[in-house]
């Protein structure tokens, strides 16, 4: 196994693991630690490229940090991502995965994240201690799936209350790009509560299933940002807002699961511009992580405090709407004021302490 360094400014430590035996090519990247060891999801996609994924790695890691300190999970910020074909996983691959973890000697503490299950994780624990969002068999939180998609609930109250006047989901048109783990549970929820509620996901059959279960509207994936709707909610991958999407949305917010959906951060402004109210990601979708990380709580994991964390989401959003008021800001930047508010008392205090 070779490990090697790859230094990129602003970031506490990035490295990238060959192992030809397993076949494992990955990247680990730690953003901060300020608040507390890095927490963040490791995902296996078929990146084109290193350089992809570095680019992937490095925002998604400090997403996390900017989502541990405006969630106040005592955590700092970091992510993992496996370069190959998701249907070439081996028990090998993911235990040379785990000893790569474990060279971080907790300062990188992984979890689950897009094409990695609990039994993935269940493997890398064999050989490092430092995995959370295990099952609860094995003393862990389970699925953070539905965590990420009640805080999205929480989230797009604040949003509806927002731009509406009322948290009332009746009637409200929710366009949900992306129906896996998290979208298709923000979907049951928003219908539940009397939305008017449109899918469309790139796999056409969890559309079908979906659809025949619940009677959601569904439309074409291709070209679903023309559709009419009150809230868009992108729940797949990141950077799906952009120079060529943007002005195709009909809607009054942006309010999804999906992590880095804006592709540059001027895009905020672009949305603002447009009228419409963005909720930024790694506020609203912070209720995984929230969950998971109540595993490094002391005396353990305890689901209520989980849930009470996670439903302050609602508050949350609506101090980054009135940030964004207040100074006359797009709301990415108000997110990232709260955030840089919180560290910079951390670093202040653990100075005073030296």
């Amino acid at each position: 196994m070779d490990i090697s360094e790859i230094q990129v400014d602003g970031y506490e430590r990035v490295a990238r693991c060959r192992d030809p035996r397993s076949g494992l090519h990955a990247l680990i990247a730690i953003h901060d630690t300020t608040l507390g060891p890095a927490l963040g999801g490791m995902r296996m996609l078929p990146y084109a490229s290193e350089d992809e994924a570095l680019f992937d790695v490095l925002r998604l890691a400090k997403g996390m940090t900017y989502k541990s300190a405006v969630a106040d999970t005592g955590l700092g910020g970091g992510k993992s991502v496996i370069l190959g074909d998701t249907t070439k996983k081996s028990p090998e691959l993911f235990k040379a995965m785990g000893r790569f973890v474990d060279s971080f000697g907790g300062r990188y503490i992984t979890a689950e994240d897009m094409n990695i299950g609990v039994s993935d994780l269940e493997i890398v624990r064999t050989q490092t201690r430092w995995v959370s969002g295990l099952s609860r068999e094995s003393g862990g939180s389970g699925n953070p799936s539905p965590y990420t998609a009640w805080g999205c609930l929480q989230g797009t109250r604040a949003v509806l209350r927002e731009v509406w006047g009322s948290d009332d989901f009746k009637g409200k048109r929710i366009l949900l790009q992306g129906v896996g783990a998290v979208g298709g549970r923000m979907a049951e929820l928003f219908k539940e509560r009397g939305a008017h509620v449109i899918i469309c996901d790139i796999n056409a059959a969890r559309v079908q299933e979906l659809q025949k279960k619940h009677g959601f509207e569904a439309v074409a994936d291709e070209g679903h940002e023309s559709v009419p709707c009150d809230v868009y909610a992108p729940c797949a991958r990141g950077a799906t807002l952009n120079d060529e999407t943007i002005p195709k949305l009909r809607c009054k917010a942006v309010a999804g699961c999906a992590n880095n959906q804006l592709r540059e951060p001027r895009h905020a402004d672009v949305l603002r511009e447009r009228g419409i109210l963005y909720a930024p990601d790694y506020v609203i979708n912070a209720g995984g992580i929230i969950n998971v990380g109540m595993e490094l709580a002391p005396g353990g994991y305890d689901e209520a405090k989980a849930m009470g964390k996670i439903d302050r989401i609602h508050d949350q959003l609506a101090k980054v709407f009135e940030l964004a008021r207040q100074h006359d800001i797009n709301t990415r930047e108000a997110a990232e004021h709260l955030a840089e508010m919180r560290l910079k008392r951390a670093r202040e205090q653990q100075a005073q302490k030296r």
